[in-house]
């Protein structure tokens, strides 16, 4: 399946045209649609060029060999802003990761996905619309500004008719939000249509999503394609962490009955761990430190799964490292992740290529597994190996590491979990019974640092209208730790181990950094609020007798900026505050010289 080494994809001539303009301005061409979906490719192998992109939907997503800028802000007209939508990436990278490599063997229909850096760095402007969507989903679930995700669903079949004797050729949706599952069950609709019936289909498809609304997070949502609708829940962080679905809802009178899926992101956890269910807290650990981790697999749909199933298991928390679902030799960064000359990055990377067994011998833990087995017993799970018996080639399967668990092992879980197996319990029970002892590992570990974070915030009765509020304590790990002996995750968690050891470790992982930021940004964000409740509940009139004119409108540019920030959604401000807050801006700007309202008020 592979081109070789030495060929690079090319476009493939004779790609149809759609609309052009992809902004998200209110009734622009596309604008619904890009809330779900950056493009949609079409790879295909071809005999001369190797993997070729033959085509790119709508036409004026920008795929480039080289590396470009990031989408731009553009002034469409006076007063009017919108973002042009331009997804960059290379076309190497789609082609390539849309493909199994040649060890693979993937015959008949694949599913699996990929994630790749967007070329030119970070998109660092958002459509409000996207930053609402954003600040009301899990932060897990956030879209990410840097990278794109790649859901494929590959064929390979024999065919006569092909010089090459077999049919291949992958359907590819890109897209920066994380829901898996959705774009999975979507592909599974669409991509045998298409490869019957090719660009009407798909042209059609696009249309349907581009009447799609957006997706609100809370909400439960009917999304058409191709005569079906599927229901599907946008995860929202006011969602109590459950593993039972959401109820069905809403579609008595819809005509066919809904497809209803459980979850928009979550994958069959159980089915993804079973190979390594007596390991699974240390793979656990693992995350939590963001350690570098191969996941050498036979296929990319097994590959994906693992990895994806790896970084979701920290759940509420934020995954704060990189992650590839499927990396090929031929990705771009090859050389930055087997570089030697430097400690290997804290990134999960899952490949098929047994070349990666000798390429990253020097990364710390490496998780060769199997091929999956279809039914019956649980797989024969893989065993803990040292790294130094593993072998370049037939290296068998087995999770090889120096690394030594801080934590006993549950082995009341795995037993409850093979016990469902021989009872032939549903998957997704089993999964769900996974899912629930790893979020309330997660959450027994977490609390405690929310507990002691939570103390660092200057009480509500300091924080006095006419003065800077005072500033956050800084995070004392030392005093951390201290306070664990009584308010530990022993108090929620019947784990023992070293706690301790643990929390050290994590203070210098890149996730407790991604968490503090976070936390730090939305105390600071929830004091600015109370600073701006407290100005609002004032009286403001009293304040402006003895104050000069420039301090007067120093208050009023200082109240305008809070108020755009609020009505931007990055404060949690009521909306009876809000309107306060106008009705001060209009009573002060009265207050003041015509010529200087005049200035005040002009857009």
């Amino acid at each position: 399946m592979d081109a070789g080494p030495g060929a690079a994809p090319h476009p493939a001539r004779g790609r149809p045209g759609a609309p052009s303009s992809a902004t998200r301005a209110p009734g622009a061409p596309w604008a619904r649609f890009s809330a779900w979906l950056e493009c949609v490719c079409v790879v295909t192998f071809d005999l001369e060029l190797g993997q070729a992109l033959e085509l790119v939907y709508p036409s004026d997503s920008r795929l480039t060999d080289k590396e470009v800028g990031p989408a731009l802000w553009e002034r469409t007209s006076p007063g009017e802003q919108a973002l042009t939508r331009f997804p960059v990436f290379q076309k190497s990278s789609i082609c390539y990761l849309s493909f199994p490599d040649s060890h693979s063997g993937c015959l008949g229909d694949t599913q699996f996905s990929f994630r790749i850096r967007q070329c030119g760095g970070q998109r660092h402007l958002w459509h409000p619309d996207d930053r609402h969507c954003d600040s009301g989903v899990p932060v897990s679930l956030q879209r990410e500004p840097a990278h794109y995700f790649g859901y494929v669903y590959f064929r390979q079949v024999k065919d006569s008719s092909v010089k090459r004797g077999y049919f291949q050729k992958s359907l590819v949706l890109v897209s920066r939000l994380p829901f898996v599952r959705l774009f999975q069950a979507l592909l599974s609709l669409i991509a045998p249509e298409y490869f019957d019936k090719l660009v009407p289909c798909l042209e059609a498809v696009c249309s349907e999503i581009d009447q799609w609304p957006d997706p609100m997070p809370g909400q439960t949502l009917n999304l058409p394609v191709m005569g079906v609708v599927l229901q599907v829940h946008i995860p929202s962080r006011a969602d109590k962490p459950e593993s039972s679905p959401p109820k069905q809802c809403g579609h008595e009178n819809l005509l066919p009955a809904p497809v209803v899926l459980s979850s928009v992101h979550e994958l069959d956890l159980f089915r993804c761990f079973q190979p390594v269910l007596a390991h699974v807290q240390m793979l656990w650990e693992l995350m939590l430190l963001g350690e570098p981790l191969v996941v050498l697999a036979p296929s990319p749909a097994v590959s994906s799964e693992m990895v994806l199933a790896l970084t979701s298991c920290l759940q509420p928390l934020k995954f704060c490292c990189d992650y590839r679902p499927y990396f090929t030799v031929h990705d771009s960064e090859f050389k930055e992740f087997t570089t030697r000359t430097q400690a290997p990055p804290n990134v999960v990377l899952g490949v098929t290529n047994p070349f990666f067994i000798k390429t990253l011998q020097h990364w710390p833990h490496i998780l060769r597994i199997g091929e999956p087995r279809m039914s019956g017993d649980l797989p024969k799970q893989v065993k803990l190996k040292k790294p130094s018996r593993l072998k370049t080639l037939d290296t068998k399967p087995g999770l090889y590491t120096a690394y030594t668990a801080h934590l006993h092992r549950d082995k009341a879980l795995l037993r409850r979990l093979l016990k469902g197996l021989q009872r032939e319990r549903p998957s997704d029970l089993l999964s769900a019974l996974l899912r629930r002892h790893l979020l309330e590992l997660t959450q027994s570990f977490i609390i405690p640092l929310e507990h002691y974070m939570a103390s660092l915030m200057p009480l509500q009765k300091s924080i006095t209208p006419w003065k800077t509020p005072p500033q956050i304590r800084p995070f004392r790990q030392d005093d951390f730790l201290r306070s664990l002996e009584h308010s530990g995750p022993q108090l929620t968690c019947m784990l023992k181990g070293d706690w301790l050891g643990l929390y050290r470790r994590f203070f210098k992982s890149p996730h407790f950094d991604g968490w503090y930021r976070q936390r730090h940004k939305e105390m600071a964000q929830k004091l600015e609020a109370l600073h701006l409740e407290a100005i609002c509940e004032a009286n403001i009139e009293i304040w402006m007798k003895d104050k000069s004119e420039v301090e007067v409108v120093d208050l009023v540019l200082k109240l305008r900026e809070r108020l755009v920030r609020a009505q931007g959604h990055q404060l949690p401000v009521k909306e009876a505050t809000l309107k306060r807050a106008r009705l001060y801006i209009e009573t002060v700007v009265r207050s003041l010289p015509t010529d200087l309202q005049v200035v005040l008020c002009s857009p």
